[in-house]
């Protein structure tokens, strides 16, 4: 006897990760990226401070790529080594 048994039977409903979670890097499109910014920190005794332009080449490399969602720099702490907008930068040579 084969009777299923189906109580209140759930579909299942992708949704998209967790921030802070994303897909892996399985065809190496981000590999370099990621050992510059391992051999920095661990030539700066893991101090991640020492090495924020590292991770931030990272991070656009894995947006680039699709690896992760596209933010902006400045929400993920990077707003002092974003480049200003080239309107910023005429202003402020201007005497």
């Amino acid at each position: 006897m084969s009777t299923a048994m189906n109580f209140g039977t759930k579909s299942f409903q992708p949704r998209a990760p967790d921030k802070g979670a994303f897909p892996l890097d399985h065809l190496g499109e981000c590999k370099a990226f990621k050992e510059k910014f391992m051999k920095c920190l661990r030539q700066s005794t893991f101090d991640n401070s020492k090495c924020r332009l590292q991770s931030k080449d990272y991070l656009e490399c894995r947006m680039n790529h699709q690896l992760m969602d596209i933010e902006p720099l400045e929400k993920l702490g990077f707003k002092y080594l974003v480049d200003p907008p080239s309107s910023q930068t005429q202003k402020d040579t201007k005497p």
